[in-house]
């Protein structure tokens, strides 16, 4: 006798758990609040995930298969790669709804960082979202909408202010988190654009007289 084929996909399951998850934290969430989110049993969740670890590791999965297709998703739909590279960072942030659930986004990062089996995850998809923000910064450089750059340390600072930022979100609480992080993140690629190499260095040739102070540096 063949298997009963699987009514509700895994994706329906998955993001249901992402929703309970985020709203209850990692100490509240049960099987049963998911189950009652995705529209199932709980034993239907027992049978397909075996345990809470398990669905939470499914989830990580899950992430990790699914961000080379995010960045191939949000490149065709913006004009500019920097407006692809700014959707993708602030991601995290457009499904962040308030300061309660970035409190249990962290409370996940303390077993995302500890446990190894999590970790490896976390890695994973960490340096595959940085070089997917490499990519982009990379056609950005040939497209001249920002200048020859490290696009490695670039990329690494990009994932790391987003991070970031959206902690900081939470402790202010000015506007939306998407337009927190976009507002950092839009900071910290201004210095890349032409526009203000060009504006630094007549500061500079202001400053010393006629020189550029790229001119003067080395010179003692």
């Amino acid at each position: 006798m063949s298997p009963r084929p699987r009514t509700v996909p895994d994706e329906h399951i998955l993001g249901a758990a992402q929703r309970a998850m985020s709203r209850l934290g990692p100490a509240r969430w049960t099987l049963a609040e998911v189950a009652k989110e995705a529209g199932l049993s709980p034993a239907t969740l027992v049978q397909r995930f075996g345990s809470k670890r398990g669905l939470m590791l499914a989830l990580w999965a899950d992430a990790v298969e699914g961000i080379d297709a995010c960045f191939d998703m949000f490149r065709p739909a913006h004009a500019s790669p920097l407006d692809a590279l700014l959707a993708a960072a602030t991601e995290m942030s457009r499904h962040t709804k308030s300061p309660e659930e970035m409190a249990n986004h962290l409370a996940y990062l303390q077993i995302d960082v500890s446990d190894p089996e999590f970790r490896q995850h976390m890695l994973v998809l960490s340096q595959r979202t940085e070089a997917g923000y490499r990519k982009l910064l990379d056609e950005a450089v040939g497209k001249k909408e920002i200048v020859p750059c490290d696009t490695a340390r670039l990329a690494r600072a990009i994932s790391a202010m987003a991070g970031g930022s959206l902690i900081s979100w939470a402790v202010f609480r000015e506007g939306t988190a998407e337009s927190w992080v976009r507002g950092d993140l839009e900071t910290l690629l201004a210095a890349y654009r032409p526009t203000a190499l060009t504006e630094r260095g007549t500061a500079g040739k202001r400053a010393t007289g006629g020189k550029s102070l790229l001119q003067g540096r080395g010179r003692r």
